[in-house]
């Protein structure tokens, strides 16, 4: 049987954990990390102030008895940082909760802070502090401290009609790679699928997100955590505006997925699936030239327009165009059924 955590082993794994954090910290120059009762972080003279948090649940995000814990530990991280690179700015530090079942495997902890600190070196993201209780499941909460230039933050409201609208990579595989996996925790596999990589080891798009604020001048931006639909509704209702879009233009999963999946399935995955974060973007038709095919390794794709109509419509791949309801993942609700 797995070796399981008792009290102590738990304290003295905390321990160092604030030993790596504190070590961290101080190379990112917080003032006061771990240690003392709350961290210190002075933003640098200019630059305002950036705040997220997220929850990661078992059962609701992850299956901890399928799910590597490594994958686990990095897309709580990264999944939050996702926020962070759609207001255009960059991850300074961040805080961890953690709610851990006593019964919870020694190798497991080890393996999810193994991931957790890969993604926290990949975003030049140190822990600031945390803190760390008991529940029957295990629950992760992140909030990350960012910074972004004085009054440069992109926003959800800045769309205007007119505008162009884009996303960043392709769309669904996320959604696509989890059913797949639900599919190989039904018949008790665990192979590593190069299909799974996309929803196991996402990626927030920080440099793209720095450059659409500094150099491309985009108008609004959110990244697609919810699916393309309903965070598209989002913006939309932020900026008291509409959108338009094309079915045909729409980055769906990549050739990869063609044996898996039917071409309905991955373009019903690239409106409503969740769990992409790539960043959907708008940009000033008079701009355009400014966006290339491809910026920081990540395909960028013009899928639409800003209207003022105040609804968001599709364009079918037979020119009629279609209302769309804003639908995708919710946490309250039953997620949308792919054909």
């Amino acid at each position: 049987m797995p070796k399981q955590m008792d009290e102590a082993l738990i304290v003295g794994k905390m321990e160092r954990v604030a030993a790596r954090g504190r070590a961290d910290a101080k190379r990112a120059g917080l003032v006061a990390g771990i240690g003392d009762d709350a961290a210190i972080w002075r933003p640098r003279s200019g630059f305002e102030t950036i705040l997220t948090t997220d929850w990661f649940l078992e059962g609701t995000h992850f299956w901890r008895e399928w799910h590597p814990p490594e994958a686990v530990g990095w897309k709580c991280l990264m999944r939050a940082a996702s926020d962070i690179a759609a207001m255009g700015a960059v991850p300074c530090c961040f805080l961890c909760g953690l709610a851990l079942p006593t019964r919870l495997p020694d190798k497991w902890l080890d393996q999810f802070l193994r991931g957790m600190w890969r993604a926290s070196a990949k975003l030049h993201c140190p822990l600031a502090g945390g803190d760390t209780t008991h529940a029957a499941r295990l629950l992760v909460n992140v909030t990350i401290v960012g910074e972004v230039p004085r009054g440069k933050a992109l926003l959800r409201s800045g769309a205007r009609p007119g505008d162009l609208l884009y996303v960043s990579g392709r769309l669904g595989e996320a959604e696509l790679g989890l059913r797949m996996a639900k599919k190989l925790r039904r018949s008790g596999r665990h192979e590593n699928e190069e299909l799974l990589k996309k929803h196991l080891f996402p990626q927030a798009r920080i440099a793209l997100g720095s450059w659409l604020r500094s150099t491309a001048k985009a108008s609004a931006a959110m990244d697609l955590s919810d699916g393309l639909c309903l965070d598209l509704h989002r913006l939309c209702a932020a900026s008291g505006v509409g959108a338009v879009i094309h079915a045909e233009k729409l980055p769906t999963a990549s050739s990869r997925f063609t044996e898996a999946f039917r071409k309905v399935q991955r373009a019903q995955a690239a409106l409503y699936g969740g769990d992409d974060y790539e960043l959907l973007f708008c940009v000033p038709r008079r701009l355009q030239s400014r966006i290339p095919d491809a910026k920081t390794g990540v395909k960028l794709t013009q899928i639409g327009e800003i209207t003022t109509s105040r609804q968001v419509s599709l364009i079918t791949n037979d020119g009629k165009r279609k209302k769309l309801q804003p639908s995708g993942w919710d946490p309250f609700r039953r997620r949308i059924a792919l054909p």
